[in-house]
């Protein structure tokens, strides 16, 4: 009441004052909703029993490796209290902080559910000494755990990398740690060969890199970690290209083959260090005779027989070519 009598002692002085300003109706209105609402929040503060509801996350810590939980645990707790107001503001703003649930703590001796006084009190951890419990939901939480197989399983990347235009994956990419350990029933485990990655794009990667990436998951498996670093070596590459003639093996004793064009132009990509090392000689295009001689059209599809493994993202243009048997001597 202290409140209202202020506001009405000082209500004429005040629009006294405003009427001196152009403005007046604007921040005469202003002051006094201010006012007002100072008023309520103030009584609201000394409200006793002011009914909430909350939905609090829950968060499961210290849970072993090797076992799974039998059924799905509840990810909320909705509790509903009586408390003064103050309390109850506060909680509101609180209200989005997680209760921690201790299971190793909460099973010790056998237990397998989190419910009555013990449950009462950890909600509680969460609330003030003056809040009152009205109920909440679920009643109890069934943290019953099987034991589970471990197998070591190595991690294989499924995606797609992407490189700038001077740039190109130098080596195939590894991983830190190199494996995970999966737990599962035998079951599930023996159709496990490998943990993969969930898919992923990482494009136009400039440098070498080491980014996180996460292991897919697998229905009724727990990978640890569950998420690994992908090392990726980039290297910065040049265009080189040389002519390398087209021969013929296994042709019979008196033919002979001529192919239009009888050398093609093959580029690659090469690290600047390994750019002064590959010579056209390092390339061969080596047909067998016995794989296109009946190409009724007079085609041959071109594939290279030798090329060094500095060699990346090799083209061949033409990628085919005309061929025409002869008999040597002219007969």
């Amino acid at each position: 009441m202290e409140i209202k009598a202020f506001v009405e002692k000082w209500k004429p002085e005040a629009a006294a004052f405003f009427s001196t300003f152009p403005w007046k109706n604007s921040l005469f209105f202003l002051f006094f909703f201010l006012l007002a609402f100072i008023f309520w929040l103030m009584l609201f503060f000394q409200k006793e029993n002011v009914e909430g509801t909350y939905r609090i996350p829950l968060k499961y810590v210290n849970v072993p490796e090797d076992v799974v939980f039998d059924h799905p645990l509840p990810e909320y707790l909705e509790v509903s209290i009586t408390d003064n107001g103050a309390a109850v503001f506060r909680l509101d703003i609180s209200k989005k902080d997680s209760l921690e649930i201790n299971v190793t703590e909460f099973t010790e001796g056998g237990n397998s559910s989190l419910q009555g006084d013990q449950y009462r009190q950890l909600i509680r951890s969460r609330l003030f000494t003056s809040t009152n419990i009205r109920g909440y939901y679920p009643m109890s939480i069934n943290l019953s755990t099987s034991k589970l197989q471990r197998k070591e399983l190595k991690v294989a990347f499924d995606g797609e990398i992407t490189t700038s235009r001077a740039n190109l994956v130098a080596d195939s990419v590894s991983f830190l740690p190199e494996s995970v350990t999966a737990y599962g029933s035998r079951e599930s485990l023996n159709k496990l060969e490998k943990a993969t990655t969930e898919y992923t794009v990482f494009k136009n990667v400039k440098a070498t890199s080491q980014l996180p990436v996460a292991i897919n998951q697998v229905e009724g498996v727990k990978f640890v970690p569950d998420e690994v670093e992908i090392f990726i070596p980039v290297k910065e590459y040049t265009e080189r290209t040389f002519e390398v003639p087209i021969t013929a093996t296994g042709l019979p004793g008196r033919l002979d083959v001529k192919f239009f064009p009888s050398r093609v132009s093959v580029s690659f990509s090469v690290t600047l260090e390994e750019y002064r090392k590959i010579a056209p000689e390092d390339f061969e295009i080596r047909l067998n005779y016995r794989t296109f001689h009946q190409n009724e059209d007079g085609r041959v599809e071109l594939q290279l027989s030798k090329s060094p493994a500095a060699a990346q993202n090799i083209r061949i243009s033409p990628s085919s070519v005309e061929f025409l048997f002869e008999s040597k001597g002219g007969e």
